[in-house]
């Protein structure tokens, strides 16, 4: 099973053509985001991707609010349990 769930909307690369990559991924364990920058440690967004990359983790954000009152009130949803992949 992953512990990682990553954006799947989410398809960004360095605008200078470098190949970097973004990735924005919900650690389904603890509700904490990942952002990797894949291949790199800095790339440069055009204004678009830059909103890509904002939305995505304003959706992990979301989510991971979501499955912090679901464990509140006891078991998550079928719909937020990870998956055994």
């Amino acid at each position: 099973m992953s512990m990682f769930r990553s954006d799947l909307d989410l398809d960004v690369q360095d605008a200078t053509g470098t190949g970097a990559e973004a990735d924005v991924a919900l650690n389904l364990m603890t509700g904490n985001i990942r952002l990797p920058i894949l291949w790199t440690q800095e790339m440069q967004l055009s204004p678009e991707d830059a909103e890509q990359v904002a939305q995505a983790l304003q959706r992990a954000a979301a989510e991971s609010r979501s499955r912090a009152a679901a464990s509140k009130r006891g078991s998550a949803p079928a719909s937020q349990r990870p998956s055994a992949t």
